[in-house]
């Protein structure tokens, strides 16, 4: 059962109104985005890059800065190693291409989702050694690879991690002693002793970071990196990591210059995908451009999305993106199917009623496991590890919920585990096949879930009446973009709303336009893209049998719902009209 929960922060709303040139209701917006004080308010409307916190508040960035900067000024060669997900890849892009800039000796590797599995082993760092690599970087990854690493630093070379994941610990006595890596620096904000204010950047973010100080460190302009702050943005989306703080900065600047872009791979994947390159928003990337950027590590190599942001020429980069475009196409079908298969076993079976669902398909393609596992938490609003098999063993993924933290659920099964890593909300790990009942077993009994826990939660921003939506409205909204994780679109709320009448729009019908009057008796368009089918069963439940058929006759006569909207302008052959957005109703 949804709880529908109006928040009610406070704040001086007319103050902060006058003071930042916004409405009254913006300012309540932003205040329920948990955006306190006017130095808040100000960078969450007005922030710039020029403002990050400096680099050097990060715990070894100035030693790693100082390493390679002799490395490059050697000529030793340096080996970027990264992650095959979209923060991976545009991490490896970033090390690369600022690294090369500087005439450093530099390649790169990335790990093969099936081959190799999720970050860092001895496989790759013999290559890297074998090719005559002095110094390995890896980016997105390492954080939890002490072995790997002690087997590099065995082998003579330099190691420098560069991560934003969980620092791996042990529990003892009530507290947790963490553990590092054995490398020569090692950047990541979540360390406890590092300093940097801001901890919630991805990968990509800190390598960006990284290549900003050594580019000072030889005198350049780090403005010479400005334009891979659309990977950075790219990478964020993509990640999901909270567009909050600074990320939300950077996202920013980023899709700004993403709508300008002079890299041949993203201008023609944004072609292919029938994006207006000018509209660009961080849906955009969440949905369209991130999934084919992903889909080259889920269904081949994630080298092949690294190609496509180096190319360099019109011609490659259209056969690329077309490729990678083409494999995220394949990868939605076997998507569908695993998703079926799924909640099929959590409808059927006991280990459906669990708090926290394992889902053994041992058939599912295992790059699809996180993705299917983001899908069936939406769907039961529980934490999910989907697990398939592998080429050793099985391995999975897992998505949480706000109120269980994944990487500490798995820190306790530890013993039953191969490999594991993530954070609060998404984890990854291996097993082998003959534990996979008993980490169900022992996931569950240390979960302390609650029915409330597991209730999707609906945040209303504030109750609007339809009158109160105009054009000015619907573009100061704006000021709130980019939406995502961590600042979700506003959500009004307007009670006992009276349908009128419903069309079924769309190639696949799955579009319901509705016509609809507040109690205040003001009529708007609305649009419904969700489940119709479960709309229509839950009128005809609710007001008797026929009352789907005859709202799609035009006569819908006293039915009244509440239901939560985002407002907008639809524009259609030059005329702009007022709508809404249903989101949910009860």
């Amino acid at each position: 059962m949804e709880q529908w929960v109006l928040l009610r922060k406070g704040a001086e709303f007319e103050r902060i109104a006058r003071k930042f040139h916004i409405s009254p209701r913006l300012a309540c917006l932003i205040r329920n985005r948990d955006v306190i004080g006017d130095e808040a308010v100000d960078e969450y409307l007005n922030g710039k890059v020029s403002r990050l916190s400096d680099g050097y508040l990060m715990k070894d960035m100035e030693k790693a800065v100082g390493i390679l900067k002799e490395k490059i000024e050697e000529k030793k060669k340096i080996r970027i190693i990264g992650d095959y997900d979209i923060d991976g890849v545009n991490a490896t892009y970033i090390l690369l291409e600022g690294l090369c800039g500087l005439g450093a000796d530099a390649g790169s590797d990335i790990p093969d989702r099936i081959k190799d599995g999720y970050g860092l082993n001895k496989e790759l760092i013999s290559r890297a050694h074998r090719d005559g690599a002095d110094t390995v970087v890896t980016c997105d990854n390492g954080i939890a690879a002490k072995e790997e690493i002690a087997y590099g630093k065995s082998l003579g070379m330099t190691v420098i991690v560069t991560d934003h994941h969980e620092v791996p610990f042990e529990e003892s006595n009530g507290g947790k002693h963490y553990i590092l890596p054995p490398a020569d620096a090692v950047i990541d904000p979540k360390q406890t002793d590092c300093t940097y204010p801001f901890k919630g950047l991805c990968g990509a973010a800190i390598a960006y970071k990284l290549m900003e100080k050594l580019y000072e460190a030889f005198g350049r302009r780090k403005e010479e990196l400005s334009c891979m702050i659309e990977n950075v943005a790219i990478a964020t989306v993509g990640d999901v990591m909270d567009l909050a703080g600074e990320n939300r900065t950077l996202v920013k600047e980023g899709l700004r210059r993403l709508r300008n872009t002079e890299n041949p791979g993203l201008k023609a994947l944004i072609s292919c995908t029938g994006i207006e390159e000018r509209s660009i928003s961080a849906y955009h990337i969440g949905f369209v451009l991130g999934p084919c950027l992903n889909a080259g590590g889920r269904l081949d190599t994630a080298k092949r999305s690294l190609d496509l942001l180096k190319a360099r020429t019109r011609q490659d980069a259209q056969a690329l993106a077309a490729d990678l475009k083409e494999l995220n196409d394949s990868r939605k079908e076997m998507t569908e199917q695993a998703v079926r298969q799924a909640a099929e076993l959590v409808e059927n079976s006991l280990e459906g009623k669990d708090k926290v669902l394992v889902i053994y398909l041992p058939d599912c393609h295992e790059s699809l496991a996180g993705i299917v596992a983001g899908r069936i938490r939406e769907r039961y609003m529980r934490p999910v590890f989907i697990l398939t098999d592998a080429k050793e063993g099985v391995k999975g993924s897992g998505r949480s919920i706000e109120a269980y933290h994944m990487y500490e659920g798995l820190n306790r099964c530890k013993e039953l585990l191969d490999k594991y890593g993530g954070h609060k909300l998404a984890a990854g790990l291996s097993l082998r096949k003959e534990n996979v009942s008993a980490l169900r077993r022992m996931l569950n009994d240390n979960c302390a879930l609650t029915e409330q826990d597991m209730a999707e939660k609906v945040s209303i921003d504030m109750e609007m009446p339809f009158s109160c939506i105009t054009e000015e409205l619907v573009a100061e909204l704006d000021l709130l973009e980019p939406f995502g994780k961590g600042n979700a679109k506003p959500v009004f709320a307007a009670k006992n709303i009276s349908l009128l009448e419903a069309r079924i729009l769309g190639k696949n019908h799955n579009v319901l336009k509705l016509r609809v009057r507040d109690s205040f008796h003001t009529a708007i368009d609305a649009m419904f893209f969700k489940d119709i089918g479960m709309f229509a069963s839950y009128l005809d439940q609710k007001y008797g049998p026929e009352t789907w058929n005859s709202l799609l006759n035009g006569y819908g006569k006293n039915i009244e719902l509440s239901v939560t909207y985002y407002p907008g302008i639809n524009e259609y052959q030059g005329r702009r009209t007022r709508q809404i957005v249903i989101t949910h109703y009860r």
